[in-house]
């Protein structure tokens, strides 16, 4: 392999070929489920790898949107109980809009459908961030990261499906306060981490880009 400052050309390292799947067995299968792959792999100096075993966690994949007002400077945050926090020193999260994506469905779609789910906002357009694996090394899921830009004044009030029992406060923020609260360690998920900081990088950008267009 050929680098350059350090880092292979991604053309020329190890791709899907390079990894031979022996087995994949189902070990449990509910709303998530788990498998186990029986693998191996080439090895970087060379050959290749005694054969491996790991479970993993398949839950779909997923989309995600930061609610952005560039008239207001302001963003959308939600707040609902979550599970994986439940033995952590508060289970409510303050996150970002995020969904599953059904079958058929595109993660754009997802993302507008989700903020009048939880939030009641209509999305008037999105820009891709990026598009991550939140933890590769266990589970399947592969996020697509969105802001949306909306109206924060249509925003507020209790929202989510009953029938997923859902129970979701709304959170009108300054985006200031909000970047604040990743450094404070009060935002703890991924998504809404990287899409805070991705604003502090390119709000002046959506604020002129608005500006423009009124």
């Amino acid at each position: 392999m050929t680098e350059k400052n350090g880092i292979a050309n991604k053309s020329e390292t190890f791709n899907k070929q390079d990894v031979e799947v022996m087995s994949k067995t189902s070990l449990f299968n509910g709303f998530f489920s788990m498998v186990k792959y029986t693998f191996r792999h080439r090895l970087f100096a060379g050959g290749w790898s005694d054969t491996i075993e790991r479970e993993m966690f398949e839950r779909g994949h997923a989309a995600a949107l930061l609610p952005y007002d560039p008239i207001l400077d302001k963003v959308v945050l939600i707040e609902q109980i979550r599970v994986g926090a439940l033995e952590d020193r508060s289970p409510w999260q303050f996150e970002i809009i995020a969904g599953m994506i059904d079958k058929g469905e595109s993660a754009e779609e997802v993302v507008r459908r989700e903020s009048m789910e939880e939030a009641g906002l209509t999305v008037i357009s999105t820009e891709k961030i990026t598009c991550y694996f939140p933890s590769s090394g266990a589970c399947s899921e592969r996020l697509d990261l969105f802001v949306g830009l909306i109206d924060s004044r249509q925003a507020g009030g209790i929202h989510g499906l009953e029938e997923e029992g859902e129970d979701i406060k709304v959170h009108i923020v300054d985006r200031e306060l909000a970047y604040s609260m990743v450094n404070s360690g009060k935002i703890e998920n991924s998504a809404s981490i990287i899409a805070l900081q991705w604003l502090e990088l390119n709000n002046s950008r959506l604020r002129s880009l608005h500006s423009n267009d009124e």
